[in-house]
């Protein structure tokens, strides 16, 4: 996997997953799976939701509880937020705590489930149907292996730009 900037794939438990390889020779999370992952991540990052555990050396004042923090935040850390509450109501209740634990806190699979109390390997499996669901929410193809999302837009199939604005007519 390609390391991005501002991103250690060492220390993303999704690399280690993706590199090993699953029951028929080829790696257990397919590409379409790891990019939704590290998306989450990603996403996550942007929009500034880890806690805060360690000593601020910045001059704000922390936020008293029940204040608008929110205001504070530039527009992409909001739109991140944003992305992350909707890839979360997109996958579930069920799924979304396996999901967040690994991709963006960075559990193990052994912490997750003696967290939860589950069986052994089961977090494993969770994790796999949940990143299918995140890669069918972000729109990533899981056919394509090139590792890189297919592209969207926003016309209708029969939609051609013109310059100027105008349609051709």
């Amino acid at each position: 996997m390609m390391a991005r900037a501002g991103f250690n794939p060492d220390e993303s438990p999704l690399a280690r997953l993706a590199s090993r390889g699953g029951r028929g020779g080829g790696a257990f999370l397919d590409a379409s799976e790891t990019i939704a992952g590290e998306r989450l991540r990603a996403d996550f990052t942007r929009g500034q939701l880890m806690p805060g555990i360690t000593q601020r050396w910045d001059s704000q004042p922390r936020q008293a509880r029940g204040s608008a923090g929110s205001r504070d935040l530039s527009d992409s850390a909001i739109d991140a937020r944003r992305r992350v509450d909707a890839a979360v109501v997109a996958v579930g209740p069920e799924l979304s705590g396996v999901l967040l634990d690994v991709c963006c806190f960075l559990k193990g699979l052994e912490v997750v489930e003696r967290e939860r109390q589950w069986p052994a390997r089961s977090a494993k499996l969770m994790l796999k149907a949940g990143l299918g669901v995140l890669a069918r929410h972000y729109g990533i193809d899981a056919a394509r292996q090139s590792g890189r999302p297919t592209i969207r837009r926003w016309g209708t199939a029969d939609y051609r730009p013109t310059i100027g604005g105008g349609r051709e007519g």
